[in-house]
């Protein structure tokens, strides 16, 4: 479930003319050498990271998709261990369940690479798609132009895909400055991530800094902040009786539920970013009966991790009072992914990474501290680290979610393996500033 932010297509068009050019002329003489060495590196790493992205978009991988799944995660794995990684494929225990989640979930890929430094930052992506199985033959992978389409290809196969090359270049360099770098791939993600958001939350607070590579926008676009979603449920428990003869014996769970959703209606904060909407209402099953069920469904969305919770519990406090005492009336609230909120820390980080994107590879690039989306893992690991935590690293691109077919930019690979490889490097050596 990606984050998306609209771009125009004059911005799009512009870093694809800027990019040849920026390229030729991207480092000033202070730094040269090194980075020089760098973005030719991330350039030859191109074409073996579009063999990467076609391996694994012809890996069928839904995220209710457990044997598929499982094919892509001993592949993730095997590039992992072949860049000596410690790596281990984890099947998910503690599953914080929703209402929609399946019996049984796909694994994770967790990759351990040990430095000479102290610094700890982790890299995360997810292989799972939307796609049901099948429907690769009508997006396998192609090259067209400057596109790469594919099944899965924008939403999160290319993150998987520059995560594994950012670790094998940093490999070919030599590079180990870092304390410990992981790799954390998850197969649930497009199903708000129930069995891997306690793992991601436990890694992520050892951090002092974790990457997601969700796709970056068509500018390049770094994301700090994205804004939470929640689900509340609500079951009213009534009895039936005949709607005619008898009505007085009956406890009428619709006009219980209608009593409830008006007291539940004006609990949204816009002004803070705080909206909950009821969507999805059901009661009765002959018109003749009173109903002695009625439910209803509503969406929640919060910019800050405390409002998920006061607005819990006011909406306990509310459903106390009843319009019928002899009704019985529950609420579940789930949090389906908590908002992530931009600390200090990555706010500097974002900075940096601008200033390398900006003076270094002169492309564009915004960074957004203001939530205008939702659905992010990285949002998991946010909850308890004071290390920064960047959205966004991942390729341009489009499509996805939809029945259209979905690609990414190839042009904008050698700009991404360059940026994610700079900022594990400075951050390393204690040059973010």
């Amino acid at each position: 479930m990606p984050w998306h932010s609209i771009r125009t297509a004059s911005a799009a068009s512009t870093l694809l003319r800027a990019l040849p050019l920026a390229l030729t002329l991207a480092f000033g003489a202070a730094h040269a050498a090194p980075q020089a060495e760098l973005l030719e590196l991330a350039k030859k790493e191109q074409q073996p990271l579009l063999d990467t992205l076609r391996d694994l978009v012809h890996i069928e991988s839904g995220s209710k998709d457990v044997e598929g799944l499982k094919k892509i995660a001993d592949y993730i794995a095997g590039k992992l261990r072949a860049q000596g990684g410690k790596v281990e494929v984890i099947s998910p225990t503690d599953i914080y369940r929703l209402d929609d989640t399946p019996e049984k979930l796909g694994p994770m890929v967790h990759a351990e690479f040990k430095g000479q430094g102290t610094s700890r930052i982790m890299l995360i992506a997810h292989m799972d798609t939307v796609y049901l199985p099948g429907m690769l033959k009508d997006q396998p992978f192609r090259v067209d132009g400057d596109k790469a389409y594919g099944l899965g290809i924008a939403d999160d196969k290319q993150g998987v895909a520059l995560i594994l090359h950012t670790v094998a270049m940093l490999k070919t360099l030599g590079i180990q400055d870092f304390g410990m770098l992981t790799v954390l791939i998850n197969g649930d993600e497009e199903i708000s991530s129930p069995g891997a958001r306690s793992t991601i939350t436990r890694l992520g607070a050892e951090q002092d800094a974790v990457f997601s590579f969700e796709g970056g926008g068509s500018d390049g676009g770094l994301r700090l902040a994205t804004s939470g979603i929640g689900a509340a449920y609500l079951k009213v428990h009534g009895k039936a009786s005949h709607a005619g003869a008898k009505p007085e014996d009956g406890v009428n769970a619709l006009y219980e539920l209608s009593h409830q959703l008006l007291q539940l209606q004006d609990l949204s904060r816009p002004q803070d970013g705080l909206k909950l909407n009821w969507t999805v209402a059901k009661a009765g099953t002959n018109r003749n009966v009173v109903p002695a069920e009625a439910t209803a469904q509503a969406d929640a969305r919060a910019l800050r991790v405390a409002d998920f919770t006061s607005l819990e519990k006011a909406m306990q406090e509310k459903i106390a009072h009843k319009l019928l005492p002899q009704a019985k009336v529950e609420l579940k609230f789930e949090v389906r992914r908590p908002p992530l909120e931009a600390n200090d820390s990555a706010r500097q980080l974002a900075k940096h990474a601008q200033g390398i994107y900006e003076q270094e590879l002169q492309l564009p690039m915004t960074v957004m501290s203001r939530a205008t989306g939702g659905g992010t893992d990285a949002a998991f690991a946010a909850l308890k680290t004071k290390g920064g935590v960047i959205e966004g690293f991942g390729l341009s691109g489009h499509g996805a979610h939809s029945n259209d077919a979905e690609y990414v930019h190839i042009s904008t690979i050698a700009p991404r393996l360059y940026l994610a490889a700079r900022m594990i490097q400075d951050l390393s050596r204690q040059a973010v500033k």
